[in-house]
């Protein structure tokens, strides 16, 4: 038996891939597989089964994909629908693959659907369970995502506790535990940067599966504090319900170079947003007017599906040479399909084009500290917990996830300044300020990690030190 974890940083997502005599499944597969069925082919094996933990949220899989180029089956918990062929299983249905088994262990809770699998070795031992949002190493899934109808975030954490306490605690604490994102992932709130774990550890240091812990308790603890989710999160459950187009013919349209003059042009006729995925200092020294900054070296995909609220928004691309597929790609993995081509020798074209192009102001941490002792307006786009924990004295939080809500309480004459934890999240912010017409937008270059090293006053929030 071969179980391999395949993890996306930027998605904070873990794909597995279980081999066993000839035999393979792909548990929650990214939307491009071609990967996949390449592992395959090189151990000489045959994808037998797909399975998906839940319908997810936070990206679009390649379930459907998948299937259709290999011939595999699409494996759903109980009460799962699709608009596809699949195979809903039963609570406890045993799956053969080569010489081991998978259970379906319906763990409702996340989702009403959310099931986990249970890998038996081939001496029909308890090996591994592939936890999928249900369990998470350090955290459980949140229970606010599948409200509908009469049935409320309370409902749900009370089925995800039972879920718990019936299918997974009781497991052998040697039981190997997969889950299916890390921390950075908005599926939870207090997720491990591990991304691999045991039960017995997971009983031991997980606050959601204390022995003592009653279900009012355990109700109260994984529903308060939960940020709303992003905005497309309802979309990608859609596709991942309902089918979706083929990534390969995605990349194709795409893959579409475009002249400065094409590119103007596109941009025009279809409203297109420009989106520029350069590193934040290329940006920062000079953009074309009105584009939106987000880079390819931190979180893309779920900072495009939090701040681009149209799936189906046009977009046209400034990407470092070589890394326009790459971008295709990941924008497909939260279901923005619609990339109309890309600025060919990306930003210096625009530039030799003589075409007009703006900047953004950005300043030194030291320079911020003489700012403030004149009274500058300064605001921290750092998540809330990040901002509670310790900030700027007097500085106000307006998370970057949220940053379209806040819009009304950033100045229009005066200069103000925004920071974040490190500088790539501060100059999202200025760029989508600057394309509203913010032009008195001041980032701060190394954000919360340079103030540190200043005497800039700072304090935590009283609800950070209970």
């Amino acid at each position: 038996m071969k179980i391999e974890q395949i993890y996306t940083n930027c998605l904070s997502q873990g794909t597995y891939y279980i081999e066993s005599n000839g035999e393979v499944a792909i548990i929650d597969p990214l939307r491009e597989v071609q990967p996949y069925i390449d592992k395959a082919k090189e151990s000489g094996a045959t994808i037998k089964y797909i399975f998906e933990t839940h319908f997810h949220a936070d990206f679009v899989s390649g379930h459907i994909t998948l299937a259709e180029k290999t011939g595999a089956t699409i494996v759903y918990g109980p009460t799962a629908e699709t608009n596809f062929t699949s195979h809903i299983a039963k609570d406890l249905e045993v799956f053969k693959l080569g010489d081991i088994e998978i259970i379906a262990l319906h763990t409702p809770g996340h989702t009403l659907e959310s099931t986990t699998y249970l890998v038996k070795d081939e001496s029909g031992k308890n090996h591994a369970v592939f936890s999928g949002d249900t369990l998470f190493i350090g955290d459980v899934g949140r229970p606010d995502l599948a409200q509908k109808g009469d049935i409320t975030q309370d409902d749900l954490a009370g089925l995800l506790f039972d879920s718990l306490r019936t299918k997974l605690m009781t497991l052998e604490d040697e039981v190997i535990v997969y889950p299916a994102h890390g921390a950075g992932s908005a599926c939870g709130k207090h997720l491990s940067k591990e991304t691999v774990s045991t039960i017995g550890n997971q009983k031991q240091t997980n606050y959601a599966l204390r022995a003592d812990m009653t279900k009012e308790e355990f109700i109260k603890e994984v529903t308060t504090g939960l940020l709303p989710p992003p905005e497309y999160f309802p979309l990608n459950v859609k596709l991942n319900k309902e089918g979706y187009k083929s990534i390969d013919d995605i990349i194709a349209k795409g893959s579409k170079s475009l002249s400065v003059d094409e590119f103007e042009y596109v941009a025009n006729k279809y409203e297109a947003l420009i989106l520029d995925v350069r590193h934040q200092a290329d940006f920062i020294q000079g953009f074309v007017p009105q584009s939106i900054f987000i880079g390819l070296n931190g979180s893309f995909a779920p900072w495009v599906g939090a701040l681009i609220r149209d799936t189906e928004q046009s977009i046209v691309l400034i990407a470092p040479e070589g890394k326009e597929e790459e971008t295709i790609t990941r924008l497909a993995r939260v279901g923005f399909d619609n990339v109309l081509g890309y600025l060919e020798g990306s930003f210096e074209s625009w530039k030799t084009a003589n075409k007009e192009f703006d900047t953004l102001s950005s300043v030194s941490a030291n320079h911020l500290e003489k700012a403030i002792s004149e009274q500058a307006t300064v605001f921290d786009v750092r998540k809330p917990g990040e901002y509670e924990a310790n900030h700027i004295k007097n500085v106000d939080n307006t998370p970057l996830d949220y940053l379209n809500d806040y819009i009304s309480v950033f100045p229009k004459t005066k200069d103000f300044y925004i920071h974040c934890a490190g500088g790539y999240r501060s100059v999202i912010a200025a760029s989508i300020l600057k394309s509203r017409g913010f032009h008195n937008v001041i980032d701060v270059a190394g954000g919360y990690k340079a103030i540190k090293d200043t005497t800039i006053e700072r304090v935590a929030s009283a609800c950070a030190s209970k």
